[in-house]
C-alpha cells in the first residue's frame, strides 16, 4: 500500500472510533475529503457544521453547499456572530482564535443537546508548521483533527480527493475575507461587503489565485491592492483599467497593483 493509502486507513480507523462525529466544514479542499471519509466511515452519523457570516462570501457559500450534496453529506448551515465580538473585530493577530471560539461554541452546544459524541475540524499535518491562532481554540474545546492525526499532507489530502473525484481537490486555498484587512484595522461588514464584490469582479474577468486587500486611509475610503499569482499577471495589463473602474463603483477610492503579486504564506521550516 502506498504512504497515502496507509495514511488513509489511518484516517479511517480514527473515525471510525470518534463515534458520532460534528464536522466543522468550510467547503475547501481539507473540510471536503474529511467530511466525505467521514460521511464514508460513519454514515448518518456524521454531520457537517457550515459557519456562515460576513466574513464568508456567498459564491464560497452556495459552492460549499453543493459540494456536500455531490459527496452524498448531510451539513447544517449556522450562524456565527464572531463579528459582534469586538475582540475579533478589532482585527488583532490572533482575530482566528476568536473564529474559532465562536465556532466551536456553538458546535458543542449541538453536540451536547443532540448526542454528538466528538467535535473535529480540517487540520492536516502541514498546518502544524504554520501559525494557527484557531488551532488553540480546537485544543481548549478539545476539538479532534483526524486529518493530522493520521499524518496526512495537504499535497495528499489534493491526490486523495482526486481518487475520490472531489471537485475541491484542485480549488485554491481560500481563508475567509477577514484575511484581507490587515490587523489593526478593523472588520466591518462595509469592509468584506467591499471586498467580496470587488473579488467576485476581479474572479468574473478570469482570475484564479488572486487576493484583494482593504486598505485604510485616513479622510478617505480605502484602497483595494490587488495581488496576482505570477502564472497569471500576463492577463492583467488589458483588465487593469477594468477592474479599477469596479473597485472605484464598489466603494474603493483606488486600485493599486502589488508589483509582487500573490504568494501564499510561507511554512515554518520541518
Amino acid at each position: 500500500m502506498s504512504q497515502p493509502g496507509t495514511k488513509l486507513a489511518a484516517l479511517r480507523t480514527v473515525l471510525k472510533g470518534a463515534g458520532p462525529l460534528l464536522v466543522a466544514y468550510s467547503g475547501g479542499a481539507d473540510s471536503t475529503f474529511l467530511l466525505a471519509e467521514a460521511v464514508e466511515v460513519l454514515g448518518d452519523a456524521a454531520l457537517g457544521i457550515l459557519a456562515d457570516s460576513p466574513s464568508l462570501p456567498r459564491s464560497a457559500l452556495a459552492r460549499a453547499l453543493k459540494t456536500a450534496k455531490e459527496c452524498g453529506a448531510n451539513v447544517e448551515v449556522i450562524t456565527t456572530a464572531e463579528l459582534d465580538d469586538p475582540r475579533y473585530a478589532s482585527n488583532p493577530t490572533n482575530r482566528c482564535y476568536f473564529c474559532k471560539l465562536e465556532l466551536f461554541t456553538q458546535m458543542q452546544e449541538i453536540a451536547v443537546t443532540r448526542g454528538f459524541a466528538t467535535l473535529a475540524y480540517g487540520e492536516n499535518a502541514d498546518d502544524a508548521f504554520q501559525v494557527r491562532p484557531g488551532a488553540t481554540a480546537a485544543r481548549e474545546f478539545r476539538v479532534m483533527a483526524p486529518l493530522r492525526e493520521a499524518g496526512l499532507t495537504k499535497a495528499e489530502i489534493r491526490l486523495l480527493s482526486r481518487e475520490r473525484g472531489l471537485s475541491t481537490a484542485d480549488l485554491p486555498a481560500q481563508p475567509c475575507l477577514s484575511s484581507r484587512i490587515p490587523h489593526g484595522t478593523g472588520v466591518t461588514r462595509d469592509a468584506l461587503r467591499m471586498v467580496e464584490y470587488a473579488e467576485e469582479f476581479v474572479r468574473a474577468c478570469g482570475f484564479l489565485v488572486f487576493r484583494v486587500r482593504y486598505i485604510s486611509q485616513p479622510g478617505r475610503a480605502a484602497t483595494a491592492k490587488l495581488q496576482i499569482d505570477p502564472s497569471e499577471a500576463d492577463k492583467l495589463a488589458s483588465l487593469e483599467g477594468k477592474i479599477r473602474s469596479a473597485v472605484r463603483d464598489i466603494g474603493f477610492y483606488d486600485l493599486v497593483v502589488d508589483p509582487a503579486g500573490y504568494r501564499p504564506p510561507p511554512q515554518i521550516a520541518r
